[in-house]
């Protein structure tokens, strides 16, 4: 599988933040409205599949099991191509730090693909999810109570926050780690470990959570409320920013992105090269010969 560099995942990654901050605010919608529902898609099948293998039998296993089948979700958002928030929160900090794009265009971009990521999410919670009665049975139902409960009582705001920081970090690897492939099999590697193991660690994604309370709401599960979903948003959507924008965006910033290395220098090095001397064609026999 052909790969770039470090410093090429850099560059393309730039690229890509600058184009994304450029985006339209209406297509920003749409896509992150197909980018939301993407991720929920990747929550109802990691619910369906999971659901029924019981810990106490089998461990660690369905949380192995939840993560590996959440990944499509990604998948399909890097793939097919959408608008993720998470994803750039390391993409357009990237840009702006390499002046490709501004702090404006990086609050409008988030803005209104946040709100599609939200849209999206609630449209498959309710509509695919619940109404479909997909995570109304019983035991995908046992599943979804497990999984809503934890992030809307268990976990401190604190523990979100901490968290969504190491959510964010993996996940921006697996879309910076996805740049570097060139080909679609190796995107579908670099995309599949670190989701798998953020969700098997039990971290908190701003748009999966966008996914798994609204539908633990709309199936009527007891005691998660409206507010119990908006303080996790918050608390996961500022450690989402911090795993992304600090950890991911800064630091690859600081080491491949900034002017010693930047693209024009290496362009200029390349043009102060002698060019290769051309290979000379052989001449027809025929023509030797004469």
């Amino acid at each position: 599988m052909r790969y770039k560099d470090p410093q090429g995942i850099t560059d393309a990654a730039t690229a890509a933040g600058a184009a994304k901050a450029r985006l339209p605010w209406h297509k920003a919608l749409v896509a992150g409205f197909l980018a939301g529902a993407f991720i929920a898609l990747g929550g109802l099948l990691a619910i369906s599949v999971s659901a029924g293998l019981d810990p106490k039998t089998w461990g660690g296993l369905p949380l192995l099991v939840t993560g590996a089948t959440f990944s499509v979700g990604l998948m399909l958002v890097v793939i097919a191509g959408s608008e993720l928030v998470t994803g750039n929160m390391a993409l357009i900090p990237l840009a702006v730090l390499r002046s490709r794009a501004s702090l404006r265009d990086l609050a409008r971009n988030w803005a209104f693909v946040l709100v599609g990521n939200l849209l999206g999410a609630l449209f498959v919670a309710y509509f695919l999810a619940v109404k479909t009665g997909v995570v109304t049975a019983e035991l995908p139902l046992a599943r979804l109570t497990a999984i809503a409960g934890a992030k809307a009582h268990v976990e401190t705001h604190f523990q979100v926050f901490a968290r969504a920081i190491g959510c964010n970090w993996l996940v921006c690897l697996a879309v910076w780690m996805s740049l570097g492939a060139q080909d679609i099999g190796g995107k579908l590697l670099a995309i599949f470990f670190p989701v798998t193991a953020f969700v098997a660690i039990g971290f908190d994604h701003v748009v999966a959570n966008m996914f798994f309370l609204p539908a633990a709401i709309f199936a009527g599960v007891d005691g998660i409320t409206w507010g119990d979903a908006l303080a996790n948003w918050l608390f996961a959507f500022l450690g989402n920013v911090v795993g992304g924008a600090l950890f991911v965006a800064t630091g690859y910033w600081y080491l491949f992105g900034r002017e010693p290395h930047a693209p024009q220098a290496f362009e200029a090095t390349l043009a102060a090269e002698p060019p290769a001397p051309a290979l000379e064609a052989p001449r027809p026999r025929a023509v030797a010969e004469r």
